[in-house]
């Protein structure tokens, strides 16, 4: 049985194991030489002072305590196992495989991009060249999205699975252990294709397989159970148990579905800009002036206002950050944002987006699956032709979006491919414009010095979450309509994040191995 102590201590002193253990022992009525160990076990900013300040949660140990020892991920030969079916290798497939392997079963995993490598050459190329791959991208691959954009471990998922559970194997396959005390984690992408690589060739040890450049292209169901899928328009393999986790773009398998009289269905999103400050700014204000301090972190924000009914909110900020041109075919512009380990860059982004439901769209019907869908790829669309129809971003000063004007020039910006000077105004749907200006106006207020002319918008942010929802049972997890058949984490409308998804790949495969036990 552990002791859990709620401290605050200044930044300057956070690796000072003497001041902290004094602060300890004036809450609690032991003293050390009654403590076996201790350590922290959750760590936090609160900067909503003028003084920053960390929060620590001790945990300490009597002495006659034990504390619990846990098992790394133990791998089991599952070679001659009953196989499983998983559609994707994003952070829900792999996790799924690796707790496949754990309960007995043998996963085969189908990835219609490259492995974690071979997709750098290709997001050199839309970087540098302007060239969208279809198949191997900042969201298709292996790893999935989050693997070169970002790697947030950060959940508030807490109901929905084991989220320390989910946290541990990253270390245990090589990250570091500060993500299991941080309120925030973070990894970051310059270090998640080794964690990722780790993790495929455990898979692969244990007698599972990762297949590449292997797109789920057709299905068959009959009587209400997934049969087969068919890889690249040619072969068919036989499945009873099916997981998709294909992520939220992949628009094709959405369409699949709906072809193949496999229930979809139209789901709120959220759609925007990616704005982009300089750090020191954002550090100076959240840090309130204490921005030179080397005991900080780089700061970033959370902002939300409800504007004209609909909630304008920061969506996946990056301190110290990176802009990536995130398109998953050629008629289109997309932007995300991704953060190194250290947050180094002397750049801050953000989303900031619009929450959108089917029913706030112009040409909504209450049976189509693909309306927000539809609005979704209209708006890349009409981007990427306002950018000169290449992978540059339509962009503004964020005061000039505001007095509707175009920008005659613009600081230097982290996003490679570069920017078009447009009035966004003119290019983003007024339902979408005119509630963005009135937020910043707001954040303005929230945030002194965050409404300024050196702060830059980037068009569009817009694959926050997926737009359509793959319906599923609660309990089995299983399609509504289709036995075997497991829409999986953010691309079928469960899951919000590496973590949560990789949760969501674990549930997914408890069922599965609850029926074969």
């Amino acid at each position: 049985m552990s002791t859990l102590v709620q401290i605050q201590v200044l930044p300057h002193h956070l690796e000072d194991e003497d001041h902290i253990l004094e602060k300890v022992f004036q809450k609690v009525d032991f003293s050390m030489n009654e403590v076996s160990q201790w350590s922290i076990r959750k760590r936090s900013i609160d900067a909503r002072q003028r003084r920053v300040l960390y929060n620590l949660q001790i945990e300490l140990w009597l002495n006659g305590d034990k504390k619990p020892v846990r098992e790394p991920y133990i791998i089991n030969d599952v070679s001659n196992k009953p196989a499983v079916a998983i559609i994707g290798a994003g952070p829900a497939g792999l996790y799924a495989a690796l707790r496949a392997i754990e309960g007995g079963l043998k996963p085969i995993i189908y990835e219609r991009g490259k492995d974690v490598r071979s997709r750098r050459r290709d997001l050199a190329a839309i970087n540098k060249e302007h060239i969208v791959n279809p198949e191997s991208n900042y969201c298709f691959g292996e790893g999935g999205a989050g693997t070169y954009s970002d790697g947030k471990l950060y959940t508030r998922s807490k109901k929905r699975g084991n989220v320390l559970k989910a946290m541990e194997w990253f270390v245990d396959f090589g990250a570091t252990s500060d993500i299991l005390v941080d309120a925030h984690p973070h990894i970051g992408t310059n270090k998640l294709p080794q964690i990722i690589t780790a993790m495929r060739e455990a898979i692969i040890e244990a007698g599972g397989e990762v297949r590449f450049n292997e797109k789920l292209t057709d299905i068959k169901h009959e009587n209400g159970q997934i049969t087969s899928i068919q890889i690249n328009d040619s072969v068919w393999y036989d499945y009873d148990h099916v997981i998709l986790a294909t992520g939220h773009s992949a628009r094709d398998i959405f369409y699949l579905l709906h072809n193949r009289g496999i229930k979809v269905e139209a789901k709120p999103f959220a759609i925007g800009v990616r704005i982009e400050h300089s750090q020191s700014l954002i550090d100076q204000i959240q840090y309130h002036g204490d921005d030179q301090n080397p005991y900080l972190p780089p700061a970033s924000y959370s902002l939300v206002e409800q504007v004209d009914g609909l909630g304008v909110y920061s969506f996946c900020m990056c301190p110290g950050g990176i802009i990536a041109p995130c398109a998953t075919d050629v008629e289109e512009v997309v932007t995300n944002g991704w953060s190194p380990s250290k947050r180094n860059n002397p750049y801050s982004n953000s989303g900031i987006v619009v929450s959108v439901s089917p029913q706030d769209l112009p040409n909504y019907k209450e049976n189509d699956p693909f309306v927000c869908l539809e609005f979704q790829k209209k708006v890349e669309y009409d981007c990427w032709v306002a950018a000169g129809k290449t992978q540059k971003v339509p962009a503004q000063r964020m005061t000039d979006f505001i007095a509707g004007k175009v920008s005659t020039d613009f600081p230097k910006t982290s996003y490679q491919p570069g920017l078009t000077s447009v009035d966004l105004n003119e290019v983003l749907p007024d339902m979408l414009a005119s509630r963005l200006k009135k937020a910043f106006v707001a954040f303005g207020y929230k945030m002194k010095g965050y409404l300024t002319t050196e702060a830059v918008l980037h068009a569009p942010e817009s694959r926050t979450s997926s737009p359509v929802k793959i319906p599923r049972d609660d309990f089995s997890l299983e399609h509504v309509e289709v036995k075997g058949l497991y829409p999986c984490a953010e691309g079928a409308g469960y899951a919000g994040g590496i973590i949560s998804a990789a949760i969501d790949g674990i549930n997914c495969m408890d069922r599965i191995i609850e029926k074969h036990n």
